[in-house]
């Protein structure tokens, strides 16, 4: 079991509010309706609440419900999932996936980076964005006015999980509808934020809850200081995509020299400790999103990337599952970032598997992965005993990104990190990965190399692979979109094309659906 137990009756009552988006459908709940004033009365009333919000991470809904209604929903309410769709965009439009399945054409769009605005798969995401952030502002402002100690914290960790998703909805959609507890309650269009103001926004909301928020403590599962300083160091990284800011590589190494000050994380002494169905006793798992073989029963999450990843030959039983779903596999781009035999994160599936992919809607083209299972790093079964549901969870952030992170930064002319430092952070993560060899360590970085920022963009490859940052990463390095950096069926040709692969594409579109119901919106450029 773990820490953070969160259960499938999920205060649905709750949802009583009327949606900001046409899309935001929550099912009518008739005669059992009741108002979240009524709802709210002791701290345990706020907990259930609490277990909501971080439940829309990674549950559908209870009971059959999905939660949001859109056009996936009838054929498959799990691919409404909040984490699998974001896995779905942050690594299916990359060099580090493609899927076999060809029953949603919108699917196959994403490896092609041929998607449009009337595709169910990205009104998916961008509906389950909202939906949090929504669910986020009805808890603020029920628990905004009460003086109870627990309640004030859960307060501070809900505008945590609104700052996350805003974070996902800025580093995805670029100018997304913005609402606030503050905003009108019900059926009042949005206005339209950008991407500088809505960043602007989530520094300041985490630079206001940090003292509110409880201190790295191992509290796991929940958002405490150590998170919230691990997404303030990913938007300091990430502020020249967002507003072409150059200057706020300082201020991510102050959050991160924080994450390293506290002493509450220190690399697993095995890469796999952090991808098995024990993988909270990880020492270096800053925030995940947990999953439980019973009490959160998910299509979505690590239940999604263990079953979607096996098929062909492999048994679905040497990772802890009773099925295969024969969809995802790695192309040989990533493959070939493992020139060394020793690194133990190059796991990779080949018998009866093809390195090359002429076919990716055939599952044998390409090379399984094996990095993530549902035993335990021991071997044994999940300690839930579910196999069809896992207990693996969500790496979402984990120390060795933070190493990676600081030894970027100093790379990109971060004056308060140094070369020692960033060096050591590194080889720290290569050291691990080569089981404590350090033959294989990098030499001193130095600022400004171009060699060295390419060989921290191919270590985040290697280390992090499948764990959803590669879009990103790609984007902030310029080899997303264009012609800088080719993989297979980039641009839908198999050996990857640029001409197709227009700068546009580096964030997607606002969904039709929005456009048509909300007049304050406008879309994203270059899409129709």
């Amino acid at each position: 079991m773990k820490p953070l137990k969160i259960f499938v009756c999920f205060f649905a009552c709750m949802l009583s509010f009327t949606s900001c988006l046409n899309d935001l459908n929550p099912k009518s709940l008739g005669t059992q309706a009741v108002t979240a004033s009524a709802l709210y009365v002791t701290p345990a009333d706020f907990l259930g609440g609490l277990a909501k919000l971080y439940a829309s991470f990674n549950l559908q809904g209870s009971n059959g419900d999905t939660d949001i209604t859109t056009a996936l929903t009838g054929g498959d309410g799990g691919a409404t999932v909040y984490t699998r769709q974001l896995w779905n965009w942050q690594e299916l439009s990359t060099d580090e996936a493609v899927i076999a399945w060809t029953g949603n054409a919108d699917l196959q769009n994403i490896h092609q980076q041929n998607w449009t605005a009337t595709g169910g798969y990205l009104t998916a995401l961008y509906t389950r964005i909202m939906y949090t952030v929504t669910l986020c502002n009805e808890f603020i402002r029920q628990s905004a006015k009460s003086t109870d100690a627990s309640v004030m914290q859960y307060h501070a960790e809900a505008r945590f999980l609104r700052a996350l998703a805003y974070w996902h909805a800025l580093d995805l959609y670029g100018n997304p509808p913005f609402v606030t507890e503050t905003s009108p309650i019900g059926a009042v269009p949005p206005p339209q934020t950008t991407a500088i103001k809505l960043y602007n926004y989530i520094q300041s909301e985490l630079r206001a809850i940090e003292s509110q928020l409880g201190t790295p403590t191992f509290n796991y599962g929940h958002a405490d200081q150590g998170v919230l300083w691990m997404l303030q160091a990913k938007l300091f990284l990430n502020a020249p995509t967002y507003t072409g800011a150059t200057n706020t590589y300082d201020s991510c190494v102050t959050a991160l020299n924080k994450i390293f000050a506290s002493g509450k994380y220190s690399l697993a002494t095995s890469y796999g400790m952090n991808f098995s169905a024990d993988n909270n006793n990880s020492p270096e798992m800053i925030f995940p999103i947990t999953q439980d073989g019973v009490y959160s029963q998910t299509y979505g999450g690590m239940g999604f990337v263990i079953h979607a990843a096996l098929g062909g030959s492999m048994s679905p039983s040497n990772y802890g599952v009773t099925a295969t779903w024969g969809g995802t596999r790695v192309t040989s781009a990533l493959v070939n970032k493992f020139t060394n035999n020793t690194d133990v994160r190059g796991n990779f599936y080949t018998s009866g598997q093809n390195l090359e992919i002429a076919d990716y809607t055939v599952f044998t083209d390409g090379y399984a992965v094996q990095k993530f299972t549902n035993l335990t790093f021991a071997g044994g079964h999940s300690p839930s005993g579910a196999p069809d549901f896992v207990d693996t969870d969500v790496p979402m952030f984990r120390l060795a990104d933070a190493y990676l992170m600081y030894a970027e930064a100093f790379l990109r002319g971060a004056s308060s990190a140094d070369a020692t430092t960033a060096t050591t952070y590194l080889n720290n993560v290569i050291t691990r990965a080569n089981a404590g060899s350090k033959a294989n360590n990098y030499t001193m970085l130095t600022v400004g190399s171009a060699n060295d920022l390419q060989f921290i963009l191919d270590e985040r490859a290697r280390e992090l692979y499948w764990e959803g940052h590669r879009r990103t990463d790609l984007i902030r390095f310029g080899q997303f979109s264009g012609g800088a950096y080719i993989w297979p069926w980039k641009g839908n040709v198999m050996s990857g094309a640029a001409t197709s692969s227009d700068g546009h594409l580096n964030i997607y579109p606002i969904p039709a659906s929005d456009l048509a119901v909300n007049p304050h919106l406008k879309q994203n450029p270059g899409y129709n």
